[in-house]
């Protein structure tokens, strides 16, 4: 008797084990196809929140791997083409990260890459990442900064959520 295959479950177990085996290495959690940011611990999500090294390469571990380019050491062997491609996600990403750290912090009322998981914010980049842009997060009315916020120009209410990552970090590290 033949066995019957199942490819799109092959697929997606083989994405699985590629994007997530070295987060299951370096954080000792599962991760699978529908993972959102929501279901990411604070611990690991303050390690992807904080600008540097240990995060890139965490980054591209998961991006390089839903992709199928290589596991993350091989990043500077990719073609030009496939680095962009990696790094553009890898900010939009970090950023999606960032909101969901303000999220919980109760610091801004909602973010768009809150509907997403991990694996449709890389395999459809461009699309999310549009979604994204067209709805960016506001800071809540609560906030102590609203007042000033508040008279800010759309674009620039933006830029002034960003520049709090430094604070967001450093009150989210006190929670951990």
């Amino acid at each position: 008797m033949t066995k019957v295959v199942d490819l799109q479950a092959y697929r997606d177990k083989a994405i699985e084990e590629r994007g997530f085996g070295p987060w299951l290495k370096r954080f000792g959690e599962s991760y699978g196809l529908k993972t959102r940011l929501c279901d990411l611990p604070d611990a690991t999500l303050y390690f992807l929140a904080v600008p540097g090294e240990p995060s890139s390469f965490a980054y591209y571990e998961l991006i390089m791997g839903i992709l199928d380019l290589g596991a993350a050491p091989k990043f500077h062997y990719l073609d030009n083409d496939d680095q962009m491609k990696v790094v553009d996600i890898h900010l939009f990403v970090a950023d999606q990260v960032r909101f969901e750290m303000m999220w919980r912090l109760g610091w801004i009322v909602n973010y768009a890459g809150k509907n997403f998981s991990l694996v449709d914010m890389i395999q459809d980049f461009t699309n999310v990442m549009n979604a994204c842009k067209g709805n960016p997060p506001e800071l809540d009315i609560s906030h102590p900064d609203y007042a000033d916020y508040s008279q800010l120009t759309y674009g620039d209410k933006e830029v002034f959520i960003r520049r709090k990552l430094q604070e967001a970090l450093d009150t989210f590290k006190k929670r951990l």
